[in-house]
């Protein structure tokens, strides 16, 4: 294959995976005024929401069947239509229902782009560019996500919140130009059976995950009959996957892929990686917002850079991992995240705009460092007949980790904020000092009930403002496991070596 025909593939697979990867968090901010155009309460917007994770999260696995039964280029040209047909269709819903419909139909369609695009451009290049290549991927898997609400946040105020849906049109006309004239069909096997009731239970599974992860909040965990029946069906499901797994002479998933020592652990470390991934990005908007009163377009400016910075790192870790150890790279983006939100455990609502640059670029370069070489860490040793698959799982582990990681941290926020609200009123007496002396100064009219009320708001605002810091702490936590996993690892000479 020419350098020449490489690049155009390159480009064109980078389009597809920008268009998905956008998606997933670009129509957030547009949520308000999606509820007011279609008269949707705050309960049934999230639907807008839940129904592309859920339709994404279910067909993302079925990637790795449909590419060996159809072609691997036939899906991904349907995936591609399909996606920028149903996004067109997003921006033109007139009621709720359709909204919904459509979102679930684009998740659905969607769901192939990514595993799709890594799986052809591990195949178009050599294992020695393989860094390089997944350099290019990351940059639109990554920045995607982080630059979604930016973008979004633009569109909604400037013009119209359709419009996030619109501008998906001109990125899949050429995306499908790009595949049709430049990738290369795949060998079609037509004897590979369908595991119907594998695929079932999986199904199953990731979708009342998804839903619970996703409506758990909003109704009170396992205090909701609904989140308790799908977390049960959940791990039925699960287990009754894995038992027909094991069993079955041609299961969904084949199990002799977990053989592989590097993307087995690769899929726990992009899990690991997911957690942190989205869940800040979750959390800094309102922060800003909230706390700090900063305007939907100034957050979005200020959480810019770290798109920026995980960008640069992506381009030098591609060039780095021809050099020197992937797990050494991995190591230091790991240490450079965790650094990052150690300092984000002293924001306080005041916090200024270079302090939120710099903690976003250190944090943004950290998880640029960690993603390329985990990616061609994953990969280095599993069989070309698993790619497929293998991308499909990467993908989806690393999107189970985010709903896992946004949920877990935004029920925590809640919790840590309540919590923090009663330590804090038990100083509220008649006998704390600090208090008589605000009221003597007149900073306080605990006469009137709007001034009672005055200090409640404070007394919450100081307690979510800690319980976000709360959560950054954890996500350290999270971030240094990493490390543990590292040296259980083989390196990529090692790894091709003994192949």
């Amino acid at each position: 294959m020419t350098e020449r025909k490489r690049l155009l593939i390159t480009v064109t697979v980078m389009l597809s995976t920008i268009m998905q990867a956008l998606d997933t968090t670009i129509a957030n901010v547009a949520l308000p005024n999606m509820q007011g155009s279609l008269s949707a309460t705050q309960d049934q917007i999230s639907w807008v929401l839940t129904s592309y994770i859920v339709g994404a999260a279910i067909f993302m696995p079925l990637t790795g069947f449909l590419a060996a039964r159809f072609g691997r280029k036939r899906l991904f040209l349907v995936s591609v239509i399909g996606f920028t047909v149903t996004s067109m269709l997003c921006g033109a819903a007139q009621s709720l229902e359709q909204m919904v419909l459509f979102r679930l139909l684009q998740g659905v369609f969607g769901a192939a782009l990514v595993p799709l695009s890594q799986a052809v451009l591990l195949d178009s290049n050599p294992p020695e560019k393989h860094g390089s290549a997944m350099a290019l991927w990351g940059v639109g898997v990554m920045v995607g996500p982080i630059l979604g609400p930016t973008l979004g946040g633009y569109l909604t105020e400037y013009y119209n919140w359709r419009w996030v849906f619109y501008i998906n049109l001109p990125f899949g006309i050429l995306a499908w130009l790009g595949l049709w004239l430049f990738v290369d069909e795949t060998p079609i096997d037509r004897e590979r059976r369908f595991d119907l009731l594998g695929f079932g239970f999986l199904a199953l599974a990731i979708g009342s995950l998804q839903m619970a992860l996703d409506r758990g909040e909003l109704l009170g965990w396992l205090d909701s009959t609904e989140v308790i029946v799908e977390l049960s069906l959940a791990a039925l499901c699960a287990y009754l996957f894995l038992a027909h797994s094991l069993t079955h002479k041609h299961p969904f998933i084949n199990p002799a892929i977990f053989r592989d020592r590097n993307f087995s652990l690769g899929l726990v470390t992009i899990f690991a990686v997911g957690i942190i991934l989205l869940a800040t990005m979750a959390l800094m908007p309102p922060y800003l917002q909230h706390l700090a009163n900063y305007p939907v377009m100034a957050t979005g400016l200020v959480l810019a850079p770290r798109g920026i910075g995980t960008m640069v790192a992506m381009m030098i870790a591609g060039r780095l991992g021809q050099r020197v150890d992937s797990r050494y790279i991995i190591g230091t983006g790991l240490l450079m995240v965790a650094f990052s939100l150690w300092e984000m455990t002293f924001f306080t609502p005041d916090v200024s705009q270079a302090a939120l640059v710099r903690t976003g670029l250190v944090q943004g370069f950290g998880l640029g460092l960690v993603f390329v070489p985990l990616s061609t860490l994953a990969f280095v040793t599993l069989a070309r007949e698993y790619r497929n698959e293998g991308t499909a799982l990467f993908s989806l582990m690393r999107n189970i980790g985010s709903s896992i990681g946004i949920a877990w941290m935004i029920s925590l926020l809640s919790h840590n904020t309540q919590a923090n609200h009663a330590a804090f009123a038990t100083y509220i007496t008649d006998f704390s000092l600090p208090l008589r002396q605000a009221v003597e100064a007149g900073v306080w009219d605990l006469g009137s009930a709007a001034g009672l009320t005055a200090l409640n708001e404070e007394v919450t605002r100081q307690a979510q403002s800690l319980a976000y810091l709360q959560d950054f702490r954890l996500m350290i936590w999270v971030t240094l496991s990493g490390l543990l996993l590292l040296p259980l690892m083989q390196s990529q000479k090692r790894a091709v070596r003994e192949a």
